[in-house]
């Protein structure tokens, strides 16, 4: 199969959850002999001269404007001309924004299957505006009734399809490799050690929920908790000014490290040897932090929203979302209680390993393909 995919940033990925999932799946895709095709934005990558093979994956370089509201709209847009004029068997929209161009290859390519994967519902995220939800929906809407097949990433998703569209969306999660832990070695410089810190790792968006663990630490430590550094990896995503509120939130405390995006060695290593994950997030669609954290054989600590909810084990801790005080609660007695964090440890290795290995769910993507 010639399979083109639409709606990521790039390749290979460095950070967001989309970009990790398209790189797994791709190249998996590519290595069983498809031909595979991801459009790419120049700013995005990490390779200055924008290689044209990744992996077996081709990699094309279209042009857009590195802007909030615009970069994604333009970028599909050219993306999805293009592939109308390759020779593309199958194209796959990433992500309910890039969706609203599906339509395009269903009347200018009738003989190409056109799928869409439903991520996350985008529009309830705080950063966008009125317009930018609009136009969420309105790829929601294309996605889920234009296009051959929907694929999403949650079960909650799947039932939401169901429920809202009448359709039956096929499941395919986000996945991971199951990786070896790393000692510490590089992020040592933040002056880490190995089970010496609380993690968190997400976009610095509000959605994500990062000031309220901030809050809970900071209100722990008042009450004259002895805790380990809290160290938050990740970047703003046209979010700069929340992104001021956390470290303005957070200043005066030195045991709080803001280390801005990692990836590769020194991400594996701050996974390999953190205490406790957090993931205070008030929404999601599947968090490939959340599977990364517990391949690693990390304990975690995560809001009680349903998708959440739906990747833990049967022993996953979990607080309240968007209570602070729950959160400091729970923090504090998962924090006194290491036997509970070493079982929790493995079985949510062994949980990840079985259900959320991408090297047996890009077997479903393939199947998938064959039932439009």
């Amino acid at each position: 199969m010639k399979i083109s995919m639409i709606g990521q940033k790039g390749l290979p990925a460095h950070s967001g959850g989309v970009e990790r999932h398209v790189d797994e799946l791709a190249t998996r895709l590519a290595a069983t002999g498809h031909e595979v095709v991801v459009y790419c934005r120049k700013h995005y990558t990490l390779n200055a001269n924008c290689v044209q093979d990744y992996k077996g994956v081709k990699l094309v370089y279209l042009p857009t404007i590195k802007s909030k509201y615009f970069d994604m709209v333009i970028h599909t847009f050219l993306s999805t001309m293009h592939a109308v004029f390759s020779d593309a068997d199958i194209i796959h929209y990433h992500g309910i924004g890039p969706s609203i161009f599906a339509w395009i290859p269903r009347v200018l390519k009738p003989r190409a299957k056109v799928y869409a994967t439903f991520h996350c519902q985008d529009y309830f995220h705080q950063k966008w505006g009125v317009v930018a939800r609009a136009v969420f929906h309105i790829g929601e809407f294309v996605a889920c009734r234009f296009t051959h097949e929907t694929i999403v990433v949650s079960k909650v998703l799947r039932r939401y399809v169901a429920k809202k569209y009448g359709r039956k969306a096929i499941y395919i999660p986000n996945g991971v490799s199951m990786p070896h832990r790393q000692p510490l070695n590089k992020v040592a410089r933040y002056g880490l050690t190995p089970k010496g810190y609380i993690l968190s790792v997400s976009r610095l968006v509000r959605h994500k929920g990062i000031h309220y663990l901030i809050d809970a630490y900071l209100t722990l430590k008042s009450q004259g908790a002895i805790l380990p550094k809290l160290v938050i990896v990740g970047s703003s995503a046209f979010t700069d000014v929340y992104v001021t509120q956390l470290k303005k939130q957070a200043s005066g405390d030195k045991d709080i490290l803001f280390l801005g995006e990692k990836h590769g060695d020194e991400l594996a290593e701050l996974f390999s040897n953190t205490k406790l994950f957090v993931q205070p997030s008030e929404q999601e669609g599947l968090s490939l932090a959340l599977l990364e954290a517990m391949s690693y054989g990390a304990p975690v600590l995560v809001s009680d929203i349903a998708e959440n909810k739906e990747v833990l084990p049967c022993v996953g801790y979990t607080f309240r979302n968007k209570d602070s005080n729950d959160l400091a609660s729970r923090l504090e007695s998962i924090l006194e209680a290491p036997s509970r964090r070493a079982e929790a440890s493995k079985q949510n290795r062994e949980h990840v390993k079985v259900n959320y290995n991408f090297d047996h769910l890009v077997r479903k993507a393939i199947r998938a393909y064959g039932t439009a």
